[in-house]
Parts: C-alpha cells; structure tokens; sequence
C-alpha cells in the first residue's frame, strides 16, 4: 500500500522486498527501503539503519555475518547482503558513514521522557554530534500529542500497536508493519486510542552526541584535580579526521 502522496509529503509504505522512496536533499540525500525474501540488497554506498520486523535474518557486512531477529536494530556502512524468511524496514544516508552496531530488541518503553507522556530509548546513537541516529518512540494509550514539527526527514515502521499520524484534516491510520516518510517541516501528531503503539524513527541529523571536547574519555580524565576538557596544556593541536 505504497502512500499516493508528491514525493515530498507523508507516505505510508508496507513492507516490500525492495527500494520504496528516494528522498533526495543536499545535506542527507536518502533511500527508504524495506526487504522480505527476495533477491533484492540495499545500494552499496553508504550507511544503512534499520530494523527486522519480523521472523529472523541473516545479515552480510564487512564486519561478518550476523543472525538477527524482530526488534533487532542495525546500523551497516558499506555493503549489506540480507537473507532470510524475516522482514525488515531500512534507510540508507548515501553520504553517512556510520559506525557498525546491532541493538536490541527494542523494550516495552522508551527511557527517556517524550512530549506528552510519550518515551524514547537512542537505539543507535551518533557517533559525533550531528551524524544520524535510530530511536524507538512509544506512544501510550490514548496518547494525544501536541501538533509539532521536525527540521529533518523522519522515517520509520511502526513494530507494534496501533495509532494515527493527524496531518491537518489528514488522519492516517498506523499499524504493524508500516513503514512511514515523514518530510521535514511537515506540523503532524501521534495519537493512539486503547491500544499503544510503538515505533523505530530514522533521524538524518542530530543536535547531539560527542563532540572533541566534550566526550566521557576526556571529560572523566582528571589533571590535579580538573577535567582535562578544560586544561588546556594537554589536548592536542591536531583532532583525528573525521
């Protein structure tokens, strides 16, 4: 059930075995992908972030090869070979270059408090402040979010539970095995009725992370009885390349 909407509006995808949008933009050019059995693999450039939504797969990388199953997150730089009987939402940035990690599954909540009652876990996190990061949003029952936007691209599948993304006069219904483009600057809210909903969000960019000087090593590095982030003597003129 591809979303009939321009490229630039809220879609709604299901799961498919092959590429579903490309979202083209200067900064975090992207391609919106799904997989289920079938001979198709992710582009080759570039990092991919997912999620398997259902059964298991097993997973090709240059880091080896990895068995994973629903719930599961994945962050992939370089080529991605995909097999198996399971089902998986991803997105790859064509100019990221991310940091191999598995995560998961994902839990019942979030960690961290959200707007309107809602939680959030940092499934993947970024490396550097800035670089892109897989979180997982849930929302609980009758959930009815203040209206809001975004600076960037959101993308996603919803893993469990059942709600609607109110768009304007647009209500759209979500469910299990969506997978969803939100574009930037589009004002929407989550809303869930008796049940919860639970959902993996793709973000291209980030106002957080470590940065040179501001990260645990450094910050927890103690010289006579001060953070060596702040003295000033002892960190290098020159930062390892980014």
């Amino acid at each position: 059930m591809a979303g009939m909407d321009p490229a630039t509006d809220f879609s709604v995808h299901r799961i498919e075995c092959g590429s579903l949008k490309r979202l083209p933009h200067p900064t975090w050019p992207c391609e919106l992908w799904s997989y289920r059995p079938g001979p198709w693999q992710p582009p080759a450039e570039g990092t991919h972030y997912g999620a398997v939504f259902s059964g298991r797969l097993t997973l090709r990388c240059r880091s080896g090869v990895f068995e994973i199953g629903a719930g599961m997150v994945f962050c992939v730089p370089g080529e991605l070979a995909l097999h198996g009987e399971g089902e998986a939402f991803g997105i790859t940035h064509v100019r990221s270059k991310g940091f191999f990690q598995i995560a998961g599954p994902i839990e019942a909540s979030g960690r961290l408090r959200y707007i309107d009652g809602c939680t959030d876990s940092l499934l993947i996190a970024p490396q550097v402040r800035g670089e892109p990061c897989l979180n997982h949003l849930h929302f609980p029952p009758r959930t009815d979010q203040t209206l809001h936007t975004h600076p960037s691209l959101r993308a996603g599948l919803i893993v469990r539970g059942r709600g609607v993304c109110r768009l304007g006069d647009r209500r759209v219904p979500l469910s299990p095995g969506l997978v969803f483009h939100l574009p930037p600057g589009s004002k929407h809210a989550f809303q869930t009725e008796a049940e919860s909903m639970d959902v993996v969000a793709f973000h291209p960019d980030s106002d957080f992370g470590p940065v040179h000087d501001d990260h645990p090593m450094i910050n927890r590095t103690i010289v006579d009885g001060i953070s060596a982030r702040h003295v000033e003597r002892i960190r290098t003129a020159e930062q390892p390349n980014e």
